[in-house]
């Protein structure tokens, strides 16, 4: 397990690990919740601190941000981006996934950034001190099991990048252990916040794979990044509004 923790903070950030193989993560994505955690820990701490000196709360909202993206290798904002791109393309299931295939940004993954940007500002900026803490790191819990219950649920659009994560998390095992490491800590200690966070996250994990079940034949690494994404902002804004 300790093997499978230290690849899955690897893959899911800038943390370099010698065990980070995607055979050794794929098996080991269950623990997505544990990088969660720590990737949480890590910017909530420094939000923490920001929140009490930092005149200026929108300052704090973009540096934290601006956190959340770098430590994470910019991976999953790049995959929003593509994932906007596909769904906007027209036509057959080939030309969107051609489009979210595509290296080039099209104008959809450019305006889909700049809200969701805007929208993670917004929401870190009604926060500080520990209510900022906690909602990062319950909301990277739950951006992490979105990825896992999609996996565990879903079926590989081709034959990539996604394929061995759906078949490891067929195992109802771990999903389990991914759904006691997310859901049980957001329900403890995010009050009635919490509770919304957990219903609107596991909505939206299901929608966006029904979604991409329809306009792409199933799901990939772009699908899994965006709902990290999504379900992360849409967290926030219930514990900011909340």
């Amino acid at each position: 397990m300790f093997r499978g923790i230290k690849s899955v903070i690897s893959f899911l950030t800038i943390i370099p690990s010698r065990n980070s193989d995607l055979d050794t993560v794929a098996k080991s994505m269950y623990l997505f919740p544990i990088a969660g955690a720590i990737i949480g820990l890590i910017v909530g701490g420094a939000g923490f601190g920001l929140s009490s000196v930092m005149p200026q709360p929108l300052i704090t909202g973009l540096l934290l941000t601006g956190a959340l993206v770098i430590i994470t290798g910019i991976h999953h904002t790049d995959a929003l981006c593509d994932f906007a791109d596909g769904m906007m393309a027209k036509g057959t299931k080939e030309k969107k996934l051609q489009a979210m295939r595509d290296p080039a940004v099209g104008s959809a993954g450019v305006i889909t950034i700049v809200l969701y940007v805007a929208g993670m500002i917004l929401a870190i900026s009604m926060m500080k001190g520990l209510v900022l803490l906690e909602a990062i790191v319950l909301s990277e819990l739950l951006a992490k099991f979105s990825m896992v219950l999609q996996a565990s649920r879903g079926q590989s659009a081709w034959q990539g990048l996604s394929s061995p994560f759906t078949q490891s998390m067929k195992d109802h095992k771990k999903l389990a252990i991914a759904t006691g490491l997310a859901i049980v800590p957001t329900l403890a200690f995010g009050g009635m916040a919490g509770i919304y966070a957990v219903i609107a996250s596991i909505g939206m994990t299901f929608l966006l794979l029904s979604v991409s079940n329809r306009s792409f034949g199933g799901v990939s690494g772009d699908v899994f990044g965006a709902s990290n994404e999504l379900v992360r902002l849409s967290s926030l804004l219930i514990f900011a509004l909340v």
